[in-house]
């Protein structure tokens, strides 16, 4: 079941620069950074209210954030929906014809499970579905 939006990723070329845009332009709540090894990305994190926005620079040239940044110039990534449950939401999308990129989850930022759903099957847009971790 998904239960809210859970944050609004963002690809960036420079995350040092971003960082300080966020923070100082727009006045954000920075909540610090971490690298994802396994997707292959360094994030920062913002926080509006019970939202978070990622910010997504690549760790190398064979991330897939690369690829997005050379080919759109950065810009707005996916959108991520926090679920209860990610097999059985992963399981039920399936059921219901829905192409996944992930059809296992994989390892996301703060320990969390993640799996994407391919943009062709919600008219271009990008969903994360993320399980939350646990933090300790």
């Amino acid at each position: 079941m998904i239960k809210k939006i859970d944050h609004i990723a963002i690809a960036v070329k420079n995350l040092a620069e971003e960082i300080t845009r966020y923070r100082d332009v727009l006045g954000l709540e920075y909540l610090g950074s971490e690298v994802v090894a396994e997707q292959k990305v360094n994030v920062a994190f913002f926080k509006i209210n019970d939202i978070f926005i990622e910010l997504l620079e690549p760790t190398g040239p064979d991330s897939p954030i690369s690829a997005f940044i050379e080919k759109k110039g950065g810009g707005l990534h996916h959108l991520a929906l926090e679920v209860d449950d990610i097999q059985t939401t992963i399981r039920r999308l399936q059921e219901k014809n829905v192409q996944m990129l992930n059809s296992e989850p994989k390892s996301g930022a703060h320990h969390s499970k993640i799996a994407f759903v391919h943009p062709k099957s919600f008219s271009g847009v990008l969903f994360e579905l993320k399980q939350q971790g646990d933090e300790s």
